[in-house]
């Protein structure tokens, strides 16, 4: 099976990354590739998930308009 044998026969790359990785002097949440791009993400979704939670709070506290 000629065609699988790039699957499971790679060499094994693990040490050379792991050292990559732990002498990198920036901070452990930014070392690895695309992380920037995860947290600034994450960090966009939580914002607007707490304006949303506090506009919420904020229509039920007000309560609606009389007439």
């Amino acid at each position: 099976m000629l065609f699988l044998n790039p699957l499971y026969n790679k060499p094994n790359r693990i040490i050379e990354k792991q050292k990559l990785i732990q002498s990198d002097p920036r901070k452990i949440m930014y070392r690895l590739p695309r992380s920037q791009l995860y947290l600034g993400v994450y960090g966009a979704s939580w914002v607007v998930g707490m304006v949303g939670t506090t506009w919420g709070i904020y229509s039920l506290i007000k309560g609606k308009q009389q007439e």
